[in-house]
C-alpha cells in the first residue's frame, strides 16, 4: 500500500467533495456570493487588471491567483475551482497522513487520515465549498506537522533545524497572502519554537531562530512585491489588503475582559454545536494529546495552545460568520489518532498483509464516510436542482444577446452572473461591498451610482434596491424572485438604452 495510498487519497477526496462542494459537476452551480467575487478577481487578475487598484475585494493575492488558475481550466464554470478543490484536498490528506504517523501505525494512518479531512467537509463550516478558508488548510496542517514531527523527534538531542524554521514560515507567509485573520496560528508556532530554545539557554540561536522565521515568511511575498511595485501601486495592495481589514471590516465589540472571555466561550459553544463533525474528534483529540504518557510539557501544550492562538486569531475581530471556524477542523486529526491509539493497542488484527485487504479497508471506509457527507452536508438537497431554478441562467441568455458585454453588479457582492456568462469585470467597485469607506472616491455606494450615471456597462444586475437615476440610461428587461438561506431577493436586469 506504500506506492497506491496517494491514489486512495485522491480518490477519496474526490467521492468526498464531489458531494460536499457545490463546485462539484454534480450541483448546476455554486453561486455563493464570496465564491464568485473571487473567481472574478482572480478572472481579471489573468486578463491583466489588477486586483484592489481596477477590481476590489480584500482577500489576500494568492487566493486570487489560485481562483485564476481554476479560470484558466473552466472559464464560465466552477469546474476549474473543482479541480483546485481536490488538489488542496489530497494535499491536506497527505498531511493527515503524516501527523498521524507521529502516533500510531503507517497503515491506521493511511486508513484514518481520509476519515480526518471527511469530517471537516460534511461540516456546516465548509459553507458551500471554495472558502479562502478551505485553501489555507494545507499550510495549518503541514505547519501542524513541522512543529510536531520537532517535539515529538528531535526536541530532546537538539534545537528545530533551519530548514524546519524556513517552512514554517513559508506557510505564514501563504497564510498572510491569502487571509491574514490566520496568522494567530504561526504567532503560537513559532512561540513554541522560540520558547524550546530559550528552555536549552540558546538564547542567541532563539533570535536567529526568529530571523529565520521571518525571512520565510518574507519569501511569499516577493513575486507581489514585484507585482505591485513595478505598477507604483504598493500602496493600493496595502490599503485594499490591510488597511480595509484592519481598520474598517472588524466588528469587535467594546468590553471588560470578562465580557471578553464570555462572547469568546460562546462563539466557541455555538462552534461546537454546529460543527460537531469535527468538533468531537477535535476536543478529544486535544485531550489526548495532553495527558499523552512520555512527553515533555512544552510538548503537551502544542496542540492546545495552537488551537486557542488560531481560535482567538479568527475571532478577536467581532466577525462570526459560519465558514470562519474551518481552519480549526484540522485539530479532528486528533481524535483520529486517538482512535488510531486505541485500534493498536487492543486489536491484534489490525497489521494486514494482504494488498486487496487494504484496498478493501479503504474502499469501506471512503463508501461510510461519503455516505456520512451524503446524510449530514447541508449542499446534498441541493443537487436536485435545475438551471431554471437560478435567475442567473435566464439573465446569461439576455445579457450574452450582446456582444462582448459589460456588467455591473449593484446591491450584493457578486451574484455569479459574471462567472456564468465569462464576463471580465470593467469597473473597480464591479459588487457592492458593505465597507463604509470616508473618502467619496473610494466609497463603494458612491462610486457605483458615478458608473450609473455616466452609463460604463451595458448591464446592471441590482438585488432589490436600485437608484432612480438608472432609468436615465437603462431599462429593466427582466427580474425575478431568488430564495436562499433562509432570505427572498428579487434581482433585476437592467439593459443600457440603445
Amino acid at each position: 500500500m506504500k506506492k497506491s495510498k496517494y491514489l486512495l487519497f485522491l480518490i477519496s477526496v474526490f467521492a468526498f467533495l464531489l458531494l460536499a462542494s457545490r463546485s462539484s459537476f454534480l450541483y448546476v452551480c455554486n453561486n455563493w456570493d464570496d465564491a464568485n467575487s473571487y473567481f472574478s478577481v482572480g478572472k481579471a487578475l489573468f486578463n491583466g487588471k489588477m486586483p484592489y487598484r481596477d477590481v476590489f475585494d480584500q482577500k489576500g493575492m494568492y487566493l486570487y491567483f489560485f481562483y485564476g488558475l481554476a479560470y484558466l481550466i473552466k472559464s464560465t464554470s466552477f469546474f476549474g475551482v473543482f479541480i483546485l478543490e481536490i488538489v488542496f484536498g489530497t494535499i491536506d490528506v497527505i498531511g493527515f497522513y503524516k501527523i498521524l504517523n507521529l502516533y500510531i501505525s503507517e497503515k491506521q494512518s493511511a486508513f484514518l487520515a481520509p476519515a480526518a479531512y471527511a469530517t471537516i467537509v460534511v461540516s456546516r463550516s465548509f459553507w458551500w465549498g471554495g472558502a479562502a478558508e478551505e485553501i489555507c488548510l494545507p499550510f495549518y496542517i503541514f505547519g501542524l506537522y513541522l512543529i510536531l514531527s520537532y517535539f515529538r523527534k528531535e526536541y530532546q538531542d537538539s534545537t528545530m533545524g533551519a530548514d524546519k524554521l524556513l517552512i514554517g514560515g513559508i506557510l505564514a507567509g501563504f497564510i498572510a497572502n491569502i487571509k491574514f485573520t490566520g496568522l494567530g496560528f504561526f504567532f503560537a508556532w513559532m512561540a513554541l519554537v522560540w520558547l524550546s530554545f530559550v528552555i536549552k539557554k540558546e538564547f542567541v540561536k532563539s533570535i536567529k531562530a526568529c530571523l529565520i522565521f521571518l525571512f520565510g515568511m518574507f519569501l511569499p511575498f516577493i513575486p507581489w512585491i514585484i507585482y505591485f511595485g513595478f505598477q507604483n501601486s504598493l500602496y493600493e495592495w496595502y490599503w485594499g489588503y490591510v488597511f480595509i481589514n484592519v481598520f474598517l471590516y472588524p466588528n469587535s465589540q467594546d468590553g471588560g475582559a470578562f465580557q471578553k472571555l464570555y462572547t469568546f466561550a460562546k462563539i466557541l459553544y455555538w462552534l461546537i454545536r454546529d460543527n460537531y463533525q469535527y468538533f468531537v474528534f477535535a476536543l478529544a483529540g486535544i485531550i489526548f494529546t495532553v495527558l499523552e504518557r512520555g512527553q515533555k510539557i512544552i510538548t503537551r501544550l502544542i496542540v492546545p495552545v495552537l488551537f486557542g492562538f488560531l481560535f482567538l486569531g479568527i475571532f478577536i475581530g467581532g466577525r462570526t460568520l459560519p465558514y470562519y471556524s474551518l481552519p480549526l477542523g484540522v485539530f479532528s486529526v486528533f481524535g483520529f489518532a486517538l482512535i488510531g491509539r486505541i485500534i493498536d493497542r487492543f486489536s491484534q488484527n489490525h497489521e494486514l498483509t494482504s494488498s486487496f485487504s487494504n484496498v478493501a479497508i479503504y474502499a469501506i471506509i471512503t463508501v461510510v464516510f461519503s455516505a456520512m457527507i451524503f446524510d449530514l452536508s447541508m449542499n446534498v438537497p441541493f443537487m436536485s436542482e435545475k438551471e431554471d431554478s437560478y435567475f442567473m441562467f435566464r439573465f446569461k441568455d439576455e445579457v450574452l444577446e450582446k456582444e462582448n458585454p459589460t456588467l455591473l453588479n449593484i446591491g450584493c457582492l457578486d451574484a455569479g452572473l459574471y462567472t456564468i456568462t465569462g464576463i471580465v469585470p470593467s469597473c473597480r467597485w464591479f459588487q457592492t461591498q458593505t465597507l463604509d469607506i470616508p473618502e467619496k472616491e473610494n466609497n463603494p455606494y458612491f462610486e457605483q451610482e458615478r458608473y450609473i450615471k455616466e452609463g460604463l456597462t451595458d448591464f446592471v444586475l441590482a438585488r432589490d434596491t436600485y437608484p432612480e437615476c438608472i432609468y436615465d440610461n437603462y431599462e429593466l428587461i427582466d427580474q425575478a424572485d431568488y430564495s436562499y438561506s433562509g432570505y427572498d431577493f428579487t434581482y433585476y436586469l437592467f439593459q443600457k438604452n440603445q
